[in-house]
C-alpha cells in the first residue's frame, strides 16, 4: 500500500503542476492572442486584397486577350482594309463579324458592353447591333462629361495601345452608371493619328467593385478603392471620392505603408507591378478586433473551468494511472524472476528490464534493415520471372520487401550501359559496378517510385509506374521519353556513360509484369541485332504474324490464377492474350483456330484437376469449353471464355468455402476438447489445424464473425456456469478446471462475459 501511495502521489503532484501552468500562462496567452490575432487579421486582409488584385488583373488580361483575338479575326481584317465606295458598304461582312464576336459578351461579364469602330465603313458594332453612324451610337451610350465631338476626337480618331480610361460617368440606353474603358486600336501595330479600327470595352464600375468585395465583406463593413498610377479612380465601394482625396491629402497618412491604422480604420495599400494601379481597403478596427475579444472571454472561461475540473480529474487519473504501473511491476517480476523493487527503485526496475527488451528488438530491426535490400532485390527478380501465382501473393511479398509498390499500370524497361562488351577484368567489373550505381542513383533522384534491379554486369531492369494522365500507352511513352532523354544526356555529360533502353508494353497489374519484362528483353535483343541506339519500345519492332502469341508463362499464370479463384485477374490475362493476337498481329484463320484450341486445352487441363472434377458443375463446364468455336466475333469468343472463367472460379470459391467451414468446425471441436488446458494458445490451435496463426485467426473471424479468443473464452465461461450451478466446487477449483491459472483473472473474465461475478451468479440459483 505504501508503494501504491508513493506512485499515486507522484502522479497527483504532476497533475497539480500541470494545472498551475495554465493559470500562470492564462494572462500571457490573452495578451499574446490579441497581438497575434491582430497580426493574422492584417495578414489575411492583405492576402485577400492581393487575391482580389490578382483576379482583377486576370480579368483585365482577358479583356486584352479579347482585343488580340479580334486583331486575328480574318473577317475584321477584310472590313478594315477593303476599299469602300461612298454609297457601298459590306453589309454581309458586318453582319458576319457581329455574329462571330457576339459570343464573347455572352460568356464574360467584363465583355458585356463593348463596341468596334470601323473607320472605312464609319460604323460602330456592338454585341447586338450595328450603328452605321457614330452619332447614332452616341445617342444610345455616351460619357456624361464628353460631347459627341470630344468623344469622336479622343476615342475614335486617336490611336490607342492598351489604354485604360479611368472611371467616368456613363449613360447607356437611358441608364446612368460609371465605367472604365479599355481602348485598343487595330491592327495592334497601328501608328499615326487614325487607325483602321478601334475596340472599346466598357467595364461597369460595379463589376470591378464586386471583385474587391471580399475584403469589405469579410468583416461586415469597410471600403475599397482602386486608382491608376496617376491617381485617377478606377473603382470605389463604401467610400466617396472626396473622402479618398482627404485621406491622400492628410500628412498623417503614409502612402508607402502596406498596412496602418488611420483614425478608426485599418487601411491596407498594395501596388500592382504590372499596371501601376493602387489598391486600398479600409477595415473598421472594431470588426478587426472581434476575434481577439472572443479569445479573451474563452481564455478566462476555459482557464477557470480547467482549474475546477482538472483537480477532480487529476485525482481520478492518479488512481487510474498508478494501477497499471503496479500491475506491470508484477508482470516484469514474474517474467524475469526478480524481486520486487523497493522504495523509489520501481521506475529504475522497469527501465532496466524494458531497456533490455528494446535493445534486443533494435538489434533484430538492424539485422532486418541490413537484409532489406537483398529481400527487395529477390522480390523484384521473382516478380520479373513471373513466379507469383496470385495478386495477394505479390502484395504480401511487396509489403515484406518494403518496396512501397502499388502495382497498377506501368512498364518494364532494360537500361544497357554501352562500351564494355567483351571486357572481363577486375578493373572493368569494378567500373561497371560504379556505373550501375550512378545510373540507379540518378534515376532514383528523378523519380523515387521507380524500382530497379541488376541484370548482368552492364544492364539494369527498371519498373516505371504509370498514373493519372499517363493511363494510355502513347501518353505513358511520351512521359517516359521526356524523363529518360535528359537523363541519358546527363549521364553522358557528367560521367561519360552511354545508356540505351528497351521497354515492354504497359502492364495492367502485377501479374503481367513478367510479360512486359519478356517483351523488353525481346526488344533489347532486337536493338542489339540492329545496332539501334536510344530508347526503343516493343511496339516499334517488327511483329511476326505467322504464328499466334500464347507463351507458356502466360498459360501457367492463367492456370494458377483460376486455381486461386481470382476471376478478375484471369479475365485480364485472357483480354491480354486476345489483344496481343488481334491488335498487334494479323493471324490467319488457321492460326486463330489453333489459338482458340490452345485456350480450350488450358481450360480442359484445369478441369481435369481434382478441385474441379468433384464439382457438380463439372459436366456443364466441360461442355461449354468444348463448344467454344471460332464462329463468331472475337468479342463473342472472349465473352464465352469469361463466362467459363466465372464458372471455374465459382467452383473454386465454393470448394474453398466448404473447406473453410470444415476447418472452423475442426477448430471448434479441438477447443471444446482442450478448453481446460491453461496452456491452450493460438499457437497450439494453429499447430493442430496445420495452418499459420494469422490464417486461422482471420479465417475463424471471417466464417463465424467472432474472434477465436472470444470463442475460447465463451466456451470456458459456459462450462464455468454449469459448474457454478452444480455447487460442488469452489470458485478457485472451477477457475482451474476451465483453464485459468489465476482465480482473479477468471473472476474478471466471468464478469465481463456473463455480466455478474461468479459468486453472484451462483447465488442466483439458490
Amino acid at each position: 500500500m505504501n508503494r501504491h501511495s508513493r506512485i499515486f502521489r507522484s502522479f497527483l503532484t504532476s497533475y497539480i503542476v500541470i494545472l498551475i501552468i495554465p493559470s500562470i500562462a492564462g494572462y500571457m496567452s490573452y495578451r499574446t492572442s490579441i497581438a497575434v490575432t491582430q497580426s493574422v487579421s492584417i495578414e489575411n486582409s492583405v492576402t485577400q486584397l492581393q487575391n482580389s488584385k490578382q483576379i482583377l488583373e486576370r480579368r483585365m488580361a482577358e479583356v486584352e486577350g479579347f482585343t488580340r483575338q479580334l486583331a486575328l479575326n480574318q473577317d475584321l481584317y477584310v472590313l478594315m482594309n477593303q476599299k469602300k465606295d461612298i454609297d457601298d458598304g459590306n453589309v454581309y461582312g458586318i453582319w458576319k463579324l457581329m455574329k462571330e464576336v457576339m459570343v464573347f459578351s455572352q460568356t464574360n461579364d467584363f465583355l458585356k458592353n463593348y463596341y468596334i469602330y470601323l473607320r472605312n465603313e464609319n460604323v460602330v458594332l456592338t454585341p447586338g447591333s450595328a450603328y452605321f453612324r457614330p452619332e447614332h451610337y452616341y445617342e444610345y451610350g455616351h460619357y456624361d462629361d464628353m460631347d459627341q465631338a470630344q468623344w469622336q476626337q479622343q476615342v475614335l480618331d486617336r490611336t490607342h495601345s492598351r489604354e485604360i480610361l479611368p472611371m467616368k460617368p456613363f449613360t447607356m440606353n437611358g441608364t446612368q452608371t460609371s465605367v472604365i474603358s479599355y481602348m485598343q486600336s487595330l491592327p495592334l501595330d497601328s501608328f499615326g493619328s487614325k487607325a483602321p479600327a478601334t475596340v472599346v470595352v466598357l467595364i461597369d464600375q460595379k463589376t470591378v467593385a464586386s471583385l474587391l468585395s471580399g475584403v469589405k465583406d469579410r468583416y461586415g463593413g469597410g471600403w475599397t478603392y482602386v486608382s491608376n498610377a496617376e491617381g485617377d479612380p478606377i473603382s470605389m465601394a463604401g467610400i466617396g471620392e472626396d473622402e479618398i482625396k482627404a485621406i491622400n491629402a492628410d500628412g498623417a497618412f503614409d502612402k508607402a505603408k502596406q498596412s496602418q491604422f488611420y483614425r478608426d480604420d485599418l487601411v491596407i495599400t498594395i501596388r500592382s507591378a504590372a499596371t501601376g494601379w493602387v489598391y486600398r481597403a479600409g477595415i473598421p478596427r472594431k470588426a478587426l478586433m472581434e476575434n481577439a475579444n472572443t479569445i479573451k472571454y474563452i481564455t478566462w472561461s476555459v482557464t477557470g473551468a480547467a482549474l475546477l475540473i482538472g483537480l477532480a480529474v487529476g485525482w481520478m487519473l492518479s488512481h487510474r494511472n498508478s494501477a497499471p504501473i503496479n500491475r506491470l511491476l508484477g508482470v516484469v517480476r514474474e517474467q524475469f524472476g526478480k524481486d520486487e523493487p523497493i522504495g523509489r527503485n520501481a521506475y529504475d526496475f522497469l527501465q532496466g528490464n524494458i531497456a533490455t527488451i528494446i535493445t534486443s528488438n533494435r538489434t533484430l530491426e538492424q539485422e532486418l534493415t541490413r537484409q532489406q535490400p537483398l529481400i527487395r532485390d529477390a522480390f523484384l527478380k521473382r516478380l520479373l520471372a513471373g513466379e507469383f501465382q496470385t495478386r495477394e501473393e505479390i502484395e504480401a511479398a511487396a509489403a515484406q520487401a518494403d518496396t512501397g509498390l502499388a502495382l497498377g499500370r506501368g512498364s518494364v524497361g532494360i537500361l544497357h550501359i554501352h562500351g564494355y562488351a567483351g571486357l572481363d577484368s577486375v578493373d572493368i567489373l569494378n567500373e561497371l559496378s560504379a556505373a550501375r550505381l550512378l545510373l540507379k542513383q540518378s534515376l532514383r533522384d528523378i523519380d523515387g517510385r521507380i524500382l530497379m534491379t541488376d541484370l548482368g554486369s552492364d544492364r539494369v531492369v527498371a519498373i516505371f509506374p504509370a498514373e493519372g494522365g499517363d493511363a494510355d500507352a502513347e501518353a505513358f511513352r511520351t512521359a517516359v521519353q521526356a524523363l529518360l532523354d535528359p537523363f541519358a544526356a546527363y549521364l553522358f555529360s557528367e560521367y561519360k556513360i552511354t545508356v540505351t533502353g528497351s521497354f515492354g508494353e504497359l502492364f495492367d497489374s502485377g501479374m503481367e509484369v513478367s510479360r512486359s519484362y519478356e517483351q523488353a528483353k525481346e526488344t533489347m535483343g532486337y536493338a542489339d541485332y540492329t545496332q539501334r541506339k536510344g530508347m526503343l519500345w516493343y511496339a516499334d519492332i517488327r511483329q511476326e504474324s505467322s504464328t499466334y502469341y500464347y507463351p507458356l508463362d502466360m498459360e501457367l499464370r492463367l492456370i494458377s490464377t483460376i486455381r486461386a479463384g481470382d476471376e478478375e485477374e484471369a479475365k485480364r490475362i485472357v483480354q491480354s492474350v486476345m489483344q496481343q493476337n488481334t491488335e498487334d498481329r494479323e493471324l490467319s484463320p488457321e492460326m486463330a483456330n489453333q489459338l482458340i484450341g490452345e485456350l480450350k486445352g488450358t481450360l480442359l487441363k484445369l478441369l481435369d484437376q481434382k478441385a474441379f472434377a468433384e464439382s457438380d458443375r463439372f459436366e456443364d463446364a466441360k461442355d461449354r469449353i468444348l463448344a467454344v468455336q471460332l464462329a463468331g466475333s472475337i468479342e463473342a469468343i472472349r465473352g464465352e471464355l469469361n463466362g467459363i472463367i466465372e464458372t471455374l472460379c465459382g467452383m473454386i470459391t465454393s470448394k474453398k468455402n466448404d473447406l473453410h467451414i470444415r476447418t472452423v468446425e475442426q477448430i471448434k471441436q479441438f477447443v471444446a476438447e482442450q478448453y481446460s488446458d491453461a496452456e491452450l494458445t493460438l499457437y497450439r490451435i494453429a499447430e493442430q489445424a496445420e495452418r499459420p496463426e494469422k490464417y486461422i485467426s482471420q479465417l475463424f473471424k471471417e466464417v463465424t464473425g467472432t474472434n477465436l479468443s472470444d470463442h475460447l473464452e465463451k466456451v470456458r465461461m459456459d462450462r464455468a456456469g454449469e459448474l457454478l450451478r452444480g455447487k460442488a466446487l469452489t470458485v478457485d477449483e472451477i477457475a482451474s478446471q476451465v483453464g485459468y491459472n489465476s482465480s482473479h483473472s477468471f473472476r474478471r473474465a466471468f464478469k465481463r462475459v456473463m455480466g455478474v461475478a461468479p459468486s453472484a451468479y451462483r447465488q442466483s440459483f439458490d
